[in-house]
């Protein structure tokens, strides 16, 4: 673990972000991700403080004030109707909102410390839930981006609900979560992939639900393929599978 945090200091970049290798020389959406990690380990405060305000800074480019006046005039808004008010982030700097950079970014910055948290913190967290809840599919659930496209309904995802749900978890009550988690359950039984399926049971149990009983085994899926080898989704089943960790907080209800 030692080894694993000295790369994340040595990594990070002048301007406080991480670039997804080390070979590249801009950051992106991986920063809400090392800020999430080096914020448990105690000791990393200027890097973590460094890395939320480059979170903060990054404005998506296609929701700024000029391009939200010229979406007026655009057929755009008849074929994926969204409230362009509302901002999240990309998976690079300054490109567009999408709903899993969005989440990681959401929970670095309500994990955080008062006192790393820089003054447009609260606003962009603002801008964000709403994002979210503005993108989320008719039926529950959210998929990569819009909800709807010509009119036509979008298929909700397991992985984007999910890290949607746990950025928001401490909105319980609120219709739109109750309506995802229904959904969430409902197709747990026909989940395939180790990394959903793990994903899935962390964010049943971080909402108190009870895991359903159909809900395939992880172990038979490693069985089936060995999760392809996949170093992320051994990660995630090793976290769904362990004790509760602190990494995520059963959700807690806030004023809506």
């Amino acid at each position: 673990m030692a080894r694993g945090v000295q790369f994340l200091r040595t990594t990070q970049l002048a301007d406080g972000s991480w670039p997804a290798t080390p070979a590249e020389k801009s950051g992106c959406w991986v920063t809400s991700l090392c800020c999430w990690t080096l914020q448990a380990t105690g000791d990393s405060a200027a890097g973590v403080a460094a890395g939320l305000k480059w979170i903060s800074d990054d404005w998506p480019r296609d929701t700024s004030a000029w391009q939200r006046f010229l979406a007026r005039f655009s057929s755009q808004n008849e074929v994926h109707p969204i409230n362009n008010a509302y901002r999240g982030w990309g998976w690079t700097p300054e490109t567009s909102s999408w709903v899993e950079p969005t989440s990681f970014a959401l929970i670095a910055l309500e994990r955080a410390g008062s006192d790393s948290l820089p003054p447009n913190s609260e606003r962009r967290r603002e801008l964000a839930t709403g994002m979210l809840y503005d993108r989320i599919c008719p039926g529950g659930g959210w998929n990569c981006g819009n909800p709807r496209v010509y009119g036509v309904a979008g298929e909700p995802l397991v992985v984007p609900t999910v890290w949607a749900l746990l950025a928001l978890r401490h909105y319980p009550a609120r219709a739109e979560n109750v309506l995802s988690l229904d959904w969430l359950a409902r197709c747990v039984a026909s989940i395939q992939g180790g990394s959903s399926l793990a994903l899935a049971k962390i964010c049943v149990e971080a909402y108190g639900r009870q895991w359903p009983s159909d809900a395939p085994r992880l172990r038979d899926l490693y069985e089936r393929n060995a999760f392809l080898d996949s170093v992320q989704a051994t990660a995630l089943s090793c976290l769904a599978l362990g004790e509760r960790s602190h990494f995520l907080a059963s959700a807690t209800a806030r004023p809506t």
